[in-house]
C-alpha cells in the first residue's frame, strides 16, 4: 500500500479520496502541485510547514495511509438492507399491555394517526433508536425478525433509520450545494458534482420553490427545507427505514416524495393528521394513550377519495395564494362543493 500511495500525484489523490484534499489544504495549501507525486510532496515540505503540522514525514504518511484505508473500506462496505422490520408492543401510558405484532417491508408506507399527545412521536423515536424494551413503551424492534445487531444502535456511519422531525431550521452558515457536497464525501460517492445536481433538482421539483446552489441554508424556507432534506435522504442516504413527522404543512407536493421514496425500496413510516397522507399510505395504526390500538388497511373506496380531497387541497393551496398576492376570494368556489361527499 505505502509504495502505491506514494506513486500517486496530488491529483489523482484529491480526485479518489477527498479527505486527503481537505488534509492537505489544511496542510500544505499553497505548495501542492496536483502532477506532483505524494513521495515529492512528502519530500518538499520544511521542518517549520512539519512543525506547524505537528508530524513527521513518517507519521504524515501514515496518517494518510490509515485514511486511505478507512475510505476504501466504507466504499467496500455494504449498504445496509433489510428485509423487514418488527415492532412488538410494549405498554400504554397506564400502563396496559399493547398487543401488537407489526411487520413493516421494503417500499411500503405506513402512516401513524391519533390525537395531538396519543404518542405518535414516541412511537417514531422507538423505531429510531431500535427500541429494544429500554424505552418509556417498553417496545422492541426486530430488524428481519431478529434483534438489531449491536453495533447498529450506535452507528453513525452506516444507520439503519433517517428521520425528519417536524422542526427543521439550519444554523450552520453554509451554502445548499456545500452541505449537500459535504454529506456525499461523507457518503463517499463518486461523481459528487453530478449527485449534488441531482439532489437540488429533486427539491427544487418537490418543493416548487426554485432555489440554487449557492443559496445559504439559512435562507431557505420551511417547504424547500423539507424538499431538500427528503431529496437528500432518497439519493444520498443509505438509510432503508425513513421516518417523517408531519410534512403536511411543509408546502411541498408530497405524492412525488413519497413515490420517490417508495422508488428507493425504503420503508416509510409518517406520523400525520392529513387524511391524503394518511390515505396514501397502504396500512395506519391509529395511537390512544400511547399505544397502537388499531390497524387499518387502506381500503378501495378510501384510494377513491384522494382524487376528491386533492381536489380540495388545489382548491386551498389557490385561495392561499390569492391571499398572498393580496386578492380578493369572492368567486364561487364550485370545488368546496366536495366538502359535503367525503
Amino acid at each position: 500500500m505505502r509504495e502505491n500511495l506514494l506513486s500517486l500525484t496530488i491529483d489523482e489523490l484529491s480526485r479518489r479520496h477527498p479527505a486527503f484534499a481537505d488534509f492537505l489544504a489544511s496542510t500544505d495549501a499553497t505548495g501542492s502541485k496536483p502532477g506532483r507525486t505524494l513521495e515529492a510532496w512528502l519530500a518538499g515540505l520544511t521542518d517549520d510547514r512539519l512543525s506547524q503540522v505537528g508530524m513527521d514525514r513518517d507519521q504524515i504518511r501514515s496518517h494518510l495511509e490509515a485514511l486511505v484505508r478507512r475510505v476504501d473500506a466504507l466504499r467496500a462496505a455494504p449498504h445496509a438492507t433489510i428485509r423487514s422490520l418488527t415492532i412488538l408492543g410494549g405498554r400504554d401510558k397506564s400502563g396496559r399491555a399493547e398487543t401488537l405484532t407489526l411487520v413493516l417491508k421494503a417500499g411500503e408506507v405506513l402512516c401513524i394517526v391519533g390525537p395531538t399527545g396519543s404518542g405518535k412521536s414516541r412511537l417514531l423515536a422507538d423505531i429510531e433508536c431500535l427500541a429494544q424494551g429500554d424505552t418509556p413503551s417498553g417496545r422492541r424492534v426486530l430488524i428481519d425478525d431478529a434483534p438489531p445487531a449491536p453495533g447498529w444502535r450506535q452507528s453513525s456511519e452506516r444507520k439503519l433509520v433517517a428521520q425528519l422531525s417536524q422542526n427543521m431550521n439550519f444554523v450552520v452558515d453554509l451554502s445548499v450545494g456545500a452541505f449537500v457536497a459535504m454529506h456525499a464525501d461523507c457518503r463517499m460517492v463518486p461523481d459528487r458534482g453530478e449527485r449534488v445536481r441531482d439532489v437540488i433538482a429533486c427539491a427544487n421539483d418537490l418543493a416548487g420553490e426554485p432555489f440554487s446552489a449557492q443559496v445559504s441554508l439559512t435562507q431557505l424556507s420551511g417547504g424547500q427545507t423539507r424538499a431538500l432534506m427528503i431529496a437528500d435522504i432518497a439519493l444520498l442516504s443509505a438509510s432503508p427505514v425513513v421516518l417523517i413527522d408531519e410534512i403536511e404543512n411543509a408546502g411541498i407536493d408530497r405524492k412525488r416524495a413519497l413515490d420517490l421514496l417508495i422508488a428507493k425500496e425504503k420503508i416509510v413510516v409518517i406520523s400525520t393528521h392529513d387524511p391524503i397522507l394518511a390515505l396514501m399510505g397502504g396500512r395506519r395504526v391509529v395511537i390512544r394513550n400511547g399505544a397502537i390500538t388499531d390497524i387499518i388497511e387502506t381500503s378501495a373506496p378510501e384510494r377513491a377519495n384522494i382524487a376528491a380531497l386533492e381536489r380540495i387541497d388545489r382548491g386551498l393551496i389557490a385561495l392561499r395564494h390569492r391571499l398572498r398576492c393580496g386578492q380578493r376570494i369572492d368567486a364561487p368556489l364550485a370545488w368546496a362543493e366536495e366538502l359535503g361527499k367525503v
